[in-house]
């Protein structure tokens, strides 16, 4: 089964290089999830044929290549780290396994990143993830996706958030 497709994978002169990293890191975990090799191979392979490159005759802006790698391998490394805490901050009835797989990449390139990125803003990490969520679903996920970032980012980083409203608007990204 190949990865998911979002409904807006690309836009000219739209999302930066570390938007576009976000998204391939998401499809990356997708991959690696259903079996699709292991971490290290998945990014060479989206280095070498998608990121930055044309596909089906659609050209994909370039993404930034080091965050990919970053996010992707971080993501595989710690995720019993990670799951632990979104398995913390889901509704209970809502256990992760429950969870669509790309519902679950989204939740874990966002938890890596709160947890291990200190250099992003947590709101724009939790803004930047909610619209990977829209892009991939029209239902209640981008709502699912604010709450359960929002409660691992004012858990990871308190400091950070301290003062801040828990619907305050994202710094630049």
């Amino acid at each position: 089964m190949s990865e998911p497709s979002p409904r807006q994978a690309k836009e000219p002169g739209g999302p930066g290089k570390r938007s576009l990293a976000r998204l391939a890191a998401v499809q990356a975990l997708y991959q690696i999830e259903l079996g699709g090799g292991t971490p290290e191979t998945v990014v060479a392979e989206f280095a070498a044929h998608r990121l930055g490159r044309e596909i089906d005759g659609d050209r994909y802006a370039e993404a930034d290549r080091a965050f990919f790698a970053d996010l992707v391998s971080g993501c595989s490394e710690r995720r019993e780290d990670i799951d632990g805490m979104l398995s913390a901050a889901l509704p209970s009835d809502w256990p992760l396994a429950r969870l669509e797989s790309v519902l679950r990449a989204i939740l874990r390139a966002g938890a890596f990143e709160l947890l291990a990125r200190g250099d992003v803003p947590a709101r724009v990490v939790i803004n930047e993830y909610v619209e990977i969520a829209h892009a991939f679903f029209s239902g209640k996920e981008p709502g699912m996706v604010n709450g359960v970032l929002d409660r691992l980012a004012h858990s990871l980083r308190a400091e950070e958030l301290a003062g801040s409203s828990r619907d305050g608007g994202a710094e630049a990204r």
